[in-house]
């Protein structure tokens, strides 16, 4: 199987290209709300800036607009139900007009996932986020992301990640699809940890969403 470094990965951005991508885009402060996806935690990989992906669409962002503001309120571990408790007001306060939301991967984490509550949190973000007036966005769980104490985790993901595109669609959001991406194939994609995307992971996926959100401004 080929082995990528950034520069030759046909999956991945360079900084200025990313850019390129965005130069229209209005965004002048960007809030990112969540979990460890949203916070763009992993190992290293070899050939790979050590960058998650929030601080490389920052980054790109900032070419186009130097005064960007950015705020990250992330936690490792939090339920979507926990993220609008914790994190919310914080957002507010920073009045993002562009915010990526919460993917739902410590929803689905539990022994026997409570479809219905776990349904209501994510609209209830959804309609939080709305009133915001930001621009949204949103990941897709990757089919990597596995859980090997589950058998059926991979039909929880897939679930989920129905319920992230229905309810993105009604609020106009971004999203970066990740779950049918040829980086599930990576031997090197995920962290020590079995679950989080290491640096050639969190390069494509920043990619994706700077994709997703030019196309958005088509």
């Amino acid at each position: 199987m080929t082995t990528f470094t950034e520069t030759s990965d046909p999956h991945v951005l360079s900084t200025e290209a990313a850019a390129e991508l965005l130069a229209t885009a209005p965004w002048r402060r960007f809030g990112v709300f969540g979990d460890s996806l949203s916070l763009g935690v992993g190992d290293a990989t070899p050939g790979y800036e050590e960058l998650g992906w929030p601080a490389r669409v920052e980054r790109a962002l900032r070419l186009v607009r130097p005064d960007l503001a950015y705020l990250n309120t992330a936690r490792v571990g939090a339920t979507t139900a926990q993220a609008l408790d914790e994190q919310a007001a914080r957002i507010e306060e920073f009045h993002p007009d562009l915010l990526h939301l919460n993917s739902g991967a410590n929803d689905i984490i539990r022994r026997t996932p409570d479809w219905h509550r776990i349904e209501d949190d994510l609209a209830a973000m959804y309609a939080w986020a709305g009133g915001t007036g930001a621009r949204l966005s949103v990941f897709t769980l990757g089919r990597a992301f596995l859980i090997p104490a589950f058998p059926d985790f991979a039909d929880r993901v897939a679930r989920l990640n129905d319920l992230t595109r229905t309810l993105a669609a009604q609020h106009g959001a971004a999203v970066a699809d990740c779950w049918a991406h040829p980086l599930n194939d990576r031997p090197d994609l995920l962290s020590a940890d079995g679950i989080h995307f290491a640096t050639t992971g969190q390069a494509v996926i920043a990619s994706l969403l700077v994709r997703a959100l030019a196309a958005g401004q088509a």
